[in-house]
């Protein structure tokens, strides 16, 4: 029984060499898909403090707010300030149009009398309380003039994304927030005649991220490696139905099905050849994968896969996601009629399966519907489970379901293609 298991990987050994497409398709085709996809993903993946913004700056004021946000904006390290273009100083119809053609990100309109009007306000509401509080004489308050709220105007690359305009909103009011305050700060100390009073502005609260694994204060964050170098295994994983199938669908138009059957080997050892041959090949398209993200992407100035002694666990999610792969790639090549049909079939189901198993896109960005779809993928399995290993720090247990479902799925599979191959030869 081991030489005739042995004698059938050794035969599906031979067609795979002698199928030069299918072994491009296994090998090359997922190499240069997660080179390519995690160059073009790892800027969306960073962080503002990863980024250096050209930004167009348009000084309407000349006081000290300008010159304040100049100063914090150039410090911040995420954006460029760019005042002039051509050796032209900027005015507001330079920079909306700038931006609107796409050459700039981003311009910043800070309104005329700024500084001056922020100083009004902050004046105002401080004599105000000093007067509610009777601190002030009653003949020393003067009736001041309505300060009118001003606008500071944003220009947006109408391409731009959406998390990036927030992103840019929020800190530009905080930097704005962080000069009224001190303006209010200042405010009081005056009116109470006070110079030498140190304010205590250190930020009572603080925020500390905890990570799963609690021992260690360095938290994985989920750059574009920890998440292609998984999702992209998968789809190499998946994409062996493709050769799979078509090699089943050689077989039985070359009447090479006729033969073994007829001989003295049992069905399931025809079976069992063809998974092991094709789960061997799954081992090492992820071992390949592997070997990107640890010493390739580096060097390509892209963050280093951390293993952190997960290897065992992915080995695991791997096997049972080769199965699942294995299980699909005989129903279609059983189903199958020609190499015509079974070709783009394959190849298009499994760029199905992966659109809505969170390959492309994560599941949580999804509608509802699409969500709901996603759990009967079993790409999305998989990728849950590397993404358990990988980022959450789990163990067999909480990846047990998961492990279930692939195994299950690829049970079902052979056993529907069985049937359906008995079926079919009695009638």
């Amino acid at each position: 029984m081991v030489y005739k298991l042995a004698m059938t990987i050794y035969k599906e050994m031979l067609l795979l060499k002698r199928d030069l497409g299918g072994l491009v398709i296994l090998f090359v085709m997922p190499l240069m898909l997660i080179i390519t996809v995690t160059l073009i993903q790892d800027a969306s993946f960073k962080s503002m403090d990863d980024l250096n913004i050209p930004i167009l700056l348009v000084d309407n004021d000349h006081g000290e707010i300008s010159k304040t946000v100049k100063e914090d904006l150039n410090k911040n390290g995420n954006f460029q300030v760019i005042s002039q273009l051509k050796g032209k100083i900027i005015n507001e119809e330079m920079a909306r149009e700038a931006v609107f053609k796409g050459e700039y990100q981003l311009a910043i309109i800070l309104p005329q009398d700024l500084s001056t009007d922020l100083n009004s306000k902050v004046q105002r509401n401080v004599e105000r309380i000093m007067q509610s509080m009777e601190v002030n004489d009653s003949n020393k308050a003067e009736q001041k003039k309505e300060v009118n709220e001003r606008s500071v105007k944003l220009y947006f690359d109408p391409a731009s994304q959406i998390s990036f305009r927030n992103t840019v909103k929020n800190s530009i009011d905080k930097l704005i927030t962080n000069i009224e305050k001190e303006k209010v700060y200042q405010g009081f100390q005056e009116s109470l005649g006070i110079s030498d009073f140190a304010i205590q502005d250190e930020n009572f609260i603080s925020y500390q991220v905890i990570g799963p694994d609690l021992k260690s204060e360095e938290e994985i964050l989920p750059n574009s490696v920890q998440h292609n170098v998984p999702a992209w295994s998968l789809f190499a994983i998946f994409f062996i139905i493709v050769p799979l199938s078509i090699n089943i669908v050689k077989e039985k138009g070359q009447g090479t099905q006729i033969r073994l059957i007829t001989n003295p080997v049992p069905h399931f050892v025809l079976i069992a050849g063809k998974t092991i041959t094709y789960l061997i090949i799954c081992m090492l398209q992820f071992m390949l994968m592997l070997l990107i993200g640890l010493f390739l992407f580096p060097y390509m100035g892209l963050p280093k896969l951390e293993l952190q002694g997960t290897f065992l666990m992915l080995f695991i999610v791997t096997l049972f996601s080769g199965l699942a792969a294995v299980g699909l790639g005989i129903l279609l090549g059983t189903i199958a009629k020609t190499q015509e049909q079974a070709a783009p079939f394959a190849a298009t189901f499994v760029v199905i399966l992966a659109a809505i198993g969170g390959i492309w896109v994560p599941v949580f960005a999804m509608p509802k519907i699409m969500q709901s779809v996603s759990r009967i993928s079993p790409m999305n399995w998989g990728l849950d489970a590397y993404y358990d290993v990988l980022l959450r720090k789990a163990g067999f247990g909480q990846i047990a379901l998961e492990l279930l479902l692939l195994f299950s799925f690829f049970l079902i599979t052979v056993l529907v293609a069985l049937f359906y191959d008995k079926k079919k030869r009695a009638v």
